[in-house]
């Protein structure tokens, strides 16, 4: 994986959250949206020590053994390492929210055919907006953070082209992420989830939904050959990870009872991302296979239980899953900035300053959300056609 993929590790982003909303109140379902907001904090985070921060590694070499406050805290985010899960987990969940409410219009009528025109004009009322919006505010911040030398090299190109390339989805194909929100490289991934939807579920209606799990299998090897490994991110390559989602809402919609085991289940995704973040030292990319397969293992068995999905926790970080979308769309921008005016982008020993960035950067979002991200939801819901997705 390129450089700039490792550095804009984060899901996908939140593009999840886009779909969680087309969901109906009656269905919602806590553990989705906590889930979204855990992992908006995990990757916004991750991302947050690699701007402010130096490392564990290099924090080790100067301060050896925990003495004070400090290098006690600084251990202590450890875990944040691997904080590039965030990305599975998001497709994952997108999977799963793009896919439920047809999931349950076919369980209901085997004859239901999805409103592709419809269905594609509401994905761009609720994306774009947000896009447009969240790379005129990267233009706006990294053209102030340029002029605090030395400057950071998280800023990429912010030139007209590139502006383009993203606009259009083409990042990883056609060019790289904008400026320093390299944080867009999954979102090209999720528009490109959605462009092949409509055709996904006119497969699944002829053949059902295990073959079309196995197919996309067996895409997504092949893509690893054909693209991964010429540093192309092209959705195909984490394509299993959205179908797993897909293939969970299938399951719910079905109300599946609840395994006597479930356990086994829980058991599962403990050794699947343990396993993947071992994998994480070899590479990015099979870590984020092991990753979505162990969430989706969790997710399988969450969702069942009703108790588990209505705890304070869950209540709590289903809040920052409301505006997750946001918080991933412009979270690396804001971090560069502060770091490029309070530090000339001079990576610090102390650990707090990365917990001050965050602060900011959630509260930003919650305004952006606000202002750019509501009304497209609004938009979005105004092509809802009476006969759903």
């Amino acid at each position: 994986m390129s450089d700039t993929a490792l550095d804009a590790t984060g899901s996908s982003l939140s593009l999840a959250s886009a779909a969680r909303n087309e969901t109906r109140a009656a269905d919602k379902e806590h553990v989705i949206d906590a889930m979204r907001g855990f992992a908006a904090l995990l990757v916004a985070y991750f991302h947050c020590r690699q701007v402010e921060w130096i490392g564990m590694q290099s924090f080790h070499q100067i301060v050896g053994k925990p003495h004070d406050l400090n290098s006690i805290v600084a251990y202590l985010t450890l875990p944040i390492a691997w904080g590039s899960a965030g990305v599975p987990i998001f497709f994952v969940i997108s999977g799963y929210c793009i896919h439920r409410g047809a999931a349950q219009r076919l369980l209901n009528d085997s004859a239901y055919r999805l409103d592709a025109m419809n269905f594609w004009a509401r994905r761009f009322a609720r994306i774009y907006p947000v896009l447009l919006a969240a790379l005129l505010l990267t233009l706006a911040l990294d053209w102030t953070s340029l002029h605090f030398p030395p400057v950071s090299h998280k800023i990429l190109d912010i030139g007209p082209r590139a502006f383009f390339v993203n606009l259009f989805s083409l990042q990883g194909v056609a060019g790289k992420t904008y400026g320093s929100n390299g944080a867009l490289w999954t979102l090209s991934l999720e528009v490109q989830f959605y462009a092949v939807y409509p055709l996904l579920f006119a497969l699944r209606r002829r053949i059902g939904m295990m073959p079309v799990l196995g197919i996309v299998a067996l895409v997504n090897v092949a893509s690893v050959f054909v693209f991964e490994r010429n540093d192309l991110q092209f959705f195909t390559s984490f394509w299993f990870s959205w179908m797993l989602g897909a293939w969970i809402a299938e399951l719910q919609v079905k109300r599946e009872v609840r395994t006597q085991r479930p356990w086994m289940m829980y058991g599962a995704a403990v050794l699947l991302t343990a396993g993947g973040c071992a994998a994480f030292r070899y590479g990015q990319y099979f870590a984020f296979q092991l990753w979505a397969l162990g969430f989706a293992c969790y997710l399988r068995e969450a969702l069942k239980s009703r108790r588990q999905n209505d705890t304070v926790v869950i209540r709590v970080l289903s809040r920052f899953g409301d505006f997750s979308f946001s918080l991933y769309s412009i979270h690396l921008p804001i971090f560069v900035l502060l770091s490029s005016v309070m530090f000339r982008s001079v990576l610090q020993v102390s650990i707090f300053p990365t917990f001050v960035f965050m602060a900011v950067a959630v509260a930003v979002a919650w305004v952006f959300y606000r202002c750019v991200e509501l009304p497209a939801m609004k938009w979005s819901a105004s092509f809802r056609s009476s006969g759903g997705r």
